[in-house]
């Protein structure tokens, strides 16, 4: 089950691989995370000092009583991956054009996971060959019916 998602990731990026990952969060953050108070959109993945972190992904205090009051829903936050998949990222940032963006955000047993994209940005022409391919299988699907 899918706690969160990027919907427009796979629209505005085209997505080259996918990673996942786990994600260090408060004990406050994690009932607002299964309640659905997240949105990844506009965030992404940067590496900095050998470890990789979630940049401006916003979750919402679940009870705003019971919420420290210095918190903040923009924080950055750990991702726990292992070396080569640290590498693997830190590779993709380096080279043009590349960047990783969250796809969803959803839970494995207990565990609360992140699925990362390495993906290239879309240039207008290509969403919009996107868009007309969507829409002609909409219309073949209407056809079927």
């Amino acid at each position: 089950m899918a706690y969160a998602t990027h919907r427009k990731a796979r629209f505005d990026y085209e997505i080259l691989s996918t990673l996942e990952a786990g994600i260090e969060l408060f004990g406050h953050e994690v009932p607002s995370v299964r309640a659905g108070q997240v949105t990844l959109e506009g965030s992404y993945v940067i590496v900095r000092g050998g470890e990789a972190y979630l940049t401006n992904a916003s979750i919402k205090p679940y009870q705003m009583k019971n919420t420290p009051e210095d918190y903040d829903p923009m924080r950055v936050r750990r991702l726990l991956l292992n070396k080569s998949q640290i590498s693997e990222i830190a590779d993709a940032t380096d080279r043009d054009g590349l960047t990783v963006v969250p796809i969803s955000m959803y839970n494995k047993g207990k565990v609360v996971k992140v699925e990362l994209g390495i993906a290239r940005g879309k240039k207008k022409g290509d969403k919009r060959e996107t868009m007309k391919r969507r829409e002609s299988d909409r219309e073949i699907r209407r056809e079927m019916k």
